[in-house]
């Protein structure tokens, strides 16, 4: 069995190579070539962390992925990141092991990204200008780099709970040569966005559905495990298309959860899932005035694909 470290790992995955890649592991679910189970997500509310175990086989990839990643969102305060992780990948055909990914949660974070980018690719407008970002960690670097790769915009509008981290993640957008902005508020950011990232770990809603414009999309990826919501569930009651990754995760502990709960959407209301828009099975936006918004739970076969790709370009 080989064993690849994270920077050998980063070297190997760049944003372009993950949106495509990820691209075509939506492509395969769209028709139906994935097997995907149950995630299994363990909280550890003492050390406020969390972790989660994602798996999936995909036909016509000859890897299976087992991704274990954790989430510790008072480690930056350590000097640690909030995230981490590896993926152990197997023969398909076989079921031995063939190499393990100590990528320190590198290949989920940039995955995440690369499906955010692969939404907004058939969800935004094909036309924009600014990018608003809740969110100052992790994610919210990735979202951006890798939406760059699907469309081109200039401006990235911010705001994030903790100033210190809000003005670092500024200063990182600005050298990576856009005009930045550090809002005062989530309102300030939704009101400035024609695409929207909402990447934090919150518990309660941080978007209003009074803030979402016409013609905007919203891209929520924060709701990844149970009892985490960013969005008020009146913004997918409002929003013209409802986009999810996997139906059974988004109403299990997605923001459709949420909705489905109040009464306000059921499962007609779901436009679709990702995959099935990516397959040219369902449309997505048709017109520049539609409010689209794509919940994103973070799917196992995403894992194997980016893990099985990264093997292919390391061995």
């Amino acid at each position: 069995m080989l064993i690849f470290e994270e920077a050998a790992i980063r070297a190997a995955v760049t944003p372009e190579r993950a949106v495509a890649v990820v691209r075509e592991a939506f492509r395969a679910d769209g028709e139906g070539r994935t097997h995907v189970p149950s995630v299994i997500n363990l909280d550890i509310p003492a050390a406020r962390g969390e972790f989660h175990v994602k798996t999936a086989y995909i036909e016509g990839i000859p890897y299976v992925g087992v991704k274990i990643a954790s989430g510790f969102y008072d480690n930056p305060s350590q000097g640690l990141p909030s995230g981490s992780g590896l993926i152990a990948l197997f023969d398909a055909s076989t079921g031995f092991p063939v190499a393990l990914l100590l990528d320190n949660g590198f290949l989920t974070d940039i995955r995440t990204g690369a499906a955010g980018a692969v939404a907004a690719d058939y969800l935004a407008r094909p036309t924009i200008t600014t990018v608003g970002v809740i969110g100052s960690g992790l994610q919210a670097r990735h979202q951006i780099r890798c939406l760059r790769a699907v469309r081109s915009f200039t401006r990235v509008v911010a705001w994030s709970p903790t100033r210190e981290r809000l003005d670092a993640y500024c200063a990182e957008m600005a050298l990576d040569g856009y005009a930045v902005t550090a809002a005062d508020s989530a309102e300030e950011v939704c009101a400035a966005a024609d695409v929207l990232v909402t990447a934090t770990p919150a518990r309660a809603p941080l978007v209003r559905n009074a803030w979402l414009r016409a013609g905007m999309h919203v891209t929520a990826t924060g709701s990844d495990s149970p009892g985490k919501r960013e969005l008020d569930a009146e913004c997918l009651d409002g929003a013209d298309l409802v986009v999810v990754d996997r139906y059974g995760q988004c109403a299990a502990f997605g923001e459709l959860k949420h909705a489905l709960e109040a009464a306000l959407l059921t499962r007609h209301d779901v436009h679709a899932e990702l995959g099935e828009i990516v397959a040219g099975r369902k449309p997505g936006r048709t017109t520049d005035k539609q409010i689209t918004i794509a919940d994103l739970t973070g799917v196992g076969f995403q894992d194997t694909a980016i893990a099985a790709a990264a093997f292919e370009a390391l061995r």
